[in-house]
């Protein structure tokens, strides 16, 4: 099931989407009241597969798509260096403060950073093109999953059952920025460095283990991988950051980008204005984004 947040004559709200028939559904017909967006029913997801539309429904073209959680409580969690030929390009690059050398490119624990929620957009919203602070813009395609059931202390073994769904993340960076304060939050937070979308897949529907991972800028692709060769899988991450943090309803991990970002090129290929980034993961659609 393809879930949504969209805003139709001027209301926002959650919805049932089905692509193929080019149809929403608001799931107020369905619940039988107002859902403003999906953060408020997460928790609810097992319940709400099994709904059924109601009435003809909306078109798409009709309806303005929100990101799936369009400002989450609590600041996106993000994971670096999570494949390993990006842990290697990214070592190379001269703008990891976290190896020194080729020989500890490879993490050997997670590495965790944040976003700040007010940086999410939506498909088809433009990166704001941070002028006069940051030159060296880059793209990172990732898959991101979505809380629905909170816990502490998640075990690997019920990790996956704390996740109700995912959808596609694009974690712009400022490398500049990144480099010049050797840390990552700065230079990933800038307003609009968030797109989200363009819905979230319920987990039922999803092999997160599995699943092709592309990047185009403009048509050129950029990137192209599968989520099997994360070094730390999902279950890994959820035990991880959920060891000493109470993850909650809505809380969103995105879980790392594959090698072919800009600074991974000789010389790095950063983003400029008009530039567009489409993402694509296999069976969770397309998010795409230009430079402004």
């Amino acid at each position: 099931m393809k879930l949504a947040t969209i805003t139709h004559d001027g209301r926002t709200q959650a919805a049932l989407v089905r692509p193929e028939a080019g149809t929403v559904w608001p799931l107020e017909g369905m619940m039988g009241r107002h859902v403003p967006s999906l953060t408020s029913i997460l928790a609810q997801i097992d319940e709400i597969k099994f709904l059924q539309p109601v009435g003809p429904g909306i078109p798409l073209s009709a309806v303005t798509f929100e990101a799936p959680i369009p400002r989450p409580a609590r600041n996106v969690m993000c994971v670096g260096k999570n494949y390993h030929e990006h842990a290697r390009e990214f070592t190379r690059s001269g703008f990891d403060s976290s190896a020194s050398s080729a020989a500890d490119a490879i993490p050997t624990a997670p590495i965790i950073f944040t976003k700040v929620p007010e940086c999410v957009i939506a498909n088809g919203v433009d990166i704001r093109y941070p002028e006069g602070l940051s030159d060296s813009l880059d793209y990172e395609a990732e898959l991101g999953l979505i809380i629905g059931r909170g816990g502490r202390a998640i075990s690997k073994a019920q990790a996956y059952s704390h996740v109700c769904g995912y959808t596609i993340i694009n974690d712009v960076t400022a490398r500049d920025l990144q480099g010049r304060h050797k840390q990552w939050f700065l230079g990933k937070s800038l307003d609009t460095f968030c797109p989200m979308g363009p819905w979230l897949v319920t987990a039922d529907e999803v092999d997160p283990a599995n699943l092709a991972v592309k990047c185009w800028v403009n048509d050129e692709l950029r990137q192209n991988a599968n989520t099997r060769d994360l070094i730390f899988d999902i279950p890994t991450l959820i035990e991880t950051i959920s060891a000493g943090i109470t993850l909650q309803p809505g809380d969103v991990i995105a879980t790392g980008t594959p090698s072919g970002v800009g600074i991974g090129f000789t010389p790095p290929r950063f983003l400029k204005r008009g530039d567009r980034v489409t993402i694509e993961i296999e069976g969770l659609g397309r998010l795409s984004n230009s430079v402004a």
